[in-house]
């Protein structure tokens, strides 16, 4: 927590300062003596530096959130403990990678002590969420505490509420530890701002993180938190869960409450980003569900979709009950042929659920480059006035690329252009009424090919199309804005990690654009070692349950497939 204690308007100048009270934020007693710059795979390093208990070590390694809920319920492991060992782990990843913004070590000790007292006194939990930590993107507001979204402009602007998030964390009894770190105003596939600086991936620290919910990626890697909130507009969700082999779900928009929360484009309603759970465990993804819609958000959140947890569809009811399921790859967009080892995880992917028994078929994307251009075209509306409302009165310039200083700029695909009419925007709203009736057309038409009588009951696709690339060169978004265009439901999941020599480079193909053949000389096998990736399973509109449960599936089939063939 800073020391500041009124909002003024501020330049970049007061970045120094600022930066030496969040330094001082951590305490003396957690700072390690850090590996060499060259020490790449940073992931382990808090088992070994010296600062973790043995017994801080098992707790930060239990992934399975079920199994801390459950020694939590238990009083196997105080709520004290679990949080001081995740907060210590947290403090070394920050030093490793820097992917915290606000740190709160007191309070979060003095809530995790109250949680075990009552545990004491009455045998019972608070919540389902009780005695977890949970780290929040810093966007989601906690009352007494500083909320930038990567600003300098809101250097010293504490919020003076709980987000309606924040509120029901507390409620199911979990315990808001850290905030993590963010591009400037969000929307950025990768993680850098004035303020905190640039976040690493800290299975290569040479790589991005991802973004823009990176520190939440970043951290979750490390094993600094068992699970944490993101946001995702346009993959901000899937990129960092992806990048950090780990799993994420990007539900459809209002299926989580988002008042109170800070945010980019306000008002812009057509397609509002959405809150996710960023987790190491597929268990923590569905217990954040179930327990943030047992809580009935929807009467703190008017924009919140009354819907609540619904466990006939997570057992695939409309689905026949999971059994045999049909999936479709997608292989590629059409426009951009991903990298090898992107390639490799569809290849393993299919044959994992082959061997399970399902049935898995080929996708073929239907004008996905104008839902991209579209939905991109929607939100830069009013863009550059929505940004220039923060940054104009105190002279913080806007970021116009994640290049390191001193590298040259580079294309992101995206172009912050001038505001457009209303009724040029709501042309594109309309257009993207009509390219999603017809994109349902299309996914209803595969009944005719899955063999179940059903349309295909999932898509599995990539999340981009390269391994996390270096910091300043993530440029292709379109495998995750597509789907976002379409408000479909997507949970990321591991699959693999970059090798070498198992995804050599291939010869040219016969590139299907000038992005696709910028992907490919970009893709160097040794510059992404040891590099995750994840894919993404995407269902429709409002179908988080299902698509959790066909997660399972495609997991326990990775799984099941990685004992068999080692």
């Amino acid at each position: 927590m800073h020391i500041i204690q009124a909002y003024t308007p501020v330049t970049t100048d007061r970045v120094p300062a600022f930066s030496t009270y969040h330094q001082e934020s951590i305490p003396k007693e957690w700072l390690v003596a850090l590996p060499s710059d060259d020490l790449l795979d940073v992931r382990t390093y808090p088992d070994t530096c010296g600062l973790l208990t043995e017994r801080e070590v098992t707790i930060t390694n239990t992934r399975d959130v079920d199994v801390l809920l459950n020694r939590l319920a238990s009083a196997e492991w105080s709520a004290v403990e679990v949080t001081t060992a995740f907060y210590k782990r947290a403090i070394v990843a920050h030093q490793l990678v820097n992917c915290l913004t606000e740190i709160f070590v007191e309070r979060a000790l003095v809530r995790a002590a109250e949680l075990d007292e009552h545990l004491k006194r009455t045998g019972r939990v608070v919540g389902p969420l009780h005695g977890l930590p949970i780290s929040l993107k810093d966007q989601i507001s906690i009352k007494g505490l500083e909320v930038t979204m990567g600003y300098a402009s809101w250097i010293g602007k504490y919020s003076d509420h709980d987000a309606v998030m924040t509120q029901i964390l507390y409620a199911c009894g979990a315990i808001p530890f850290v905030m993590t770190n963010i591009p400037q105003a969000l929307m950025w596939p990768e993680t850098y701002n004035l303020i905190y600086g640039r976040t690493s991936n800290p299975a290569n620290r040479t790589l991005t993180c991802g973004g823009s919910s990176g520190g939440e990626g970043a951290l979750i890697a490390m094993r600094g938190s068992p699970l944490g909130i993101g946001s995702d507009l346009g993959g901000s969700v899937r990129y960092p869960s992806a990048f950090n082999g780990l799993y994420g779900l990007r539900p459809s928009y209002g299926r989580l409450p988002y008042s109170g929360c800070v945010n980019s484009l306000e008002g812009q309603d057509s397609a509002p980003s959405s809150l996710g759970p960023i987790s190491g465990s597929l268990s923590g993804i569905k217990m954040f569900m179930r327990a943030v819609l047992a809580q009935e958000p929807w009467l703190l959140d008017p924009l919140c979709v009354r819907k609540k947890w619904d466990e006939d569809a997570y057992k695939l009811a409309d689905h026949g009950g999971g059994e045999k399921l049909c999936f479709a790859i997608m292989w590629d967009d059409g426009d951009v042929v991903p990298n090898p080892p992107v390639l490799r995880a569809l290849e393993t992917t299919k044959a994992a659920l082959e061997a399970a028994g399902h049935t898995v078929i080929d996708w073929k994307a239907l004008k996905h480059q104008e839902l991209y251009d579209c939905l991109v075209s929607i939100w830069m509306a009013g863009s550059v006035s929505d940004i220039a409302a923060t940054t104009a009165e105190t002279g913080e310039p806007r970021l116009t690329s994640m290049s390191p200083e001193g590298s040259a700029s580079i294309e992101t695909g995206v172009d912050y252009t001038p505001g457009i009419s209303a009724y040029e925007l709501w042309q594109l709203q309309k257009k993207r009424i009509t390219l999603r009736e017809e994109y349902l057309a299309h996914w209803r038409a595969t009944a005719v090919r899955t063999g179940t009588g059903r349309p295909v009951d999932a898509i599995i696709a990539p999340v981009t199309t390269s391994p996390p690339p270096p910091q300043g060169l993530t440029k292709i978004s379109a495998y995750t804005v597509t789907w976002s265009a379409l408000n479909y439901v997507c949970c990321v999941f591991p699959v693999t990690s970059v090798d070498p020599e198992m995804d050599a480079k291939r010869p040219p193909h016969a590139f299907l654009s000038g992005r696709d053949q910028e992907n490919y000389e970009l893709y160097e096998p040794e510059r992404f070692k040891n590099a995750p990736i994840g894919l993404q399973v995407i269902g429709g509109t409002l179908e988080e349950e299902a698509v959790i449960a066909m997660t399972e599936v495609v997991d326990a089939a990775l799984k099941a497939r990685a004992a068999t063939c080692g």
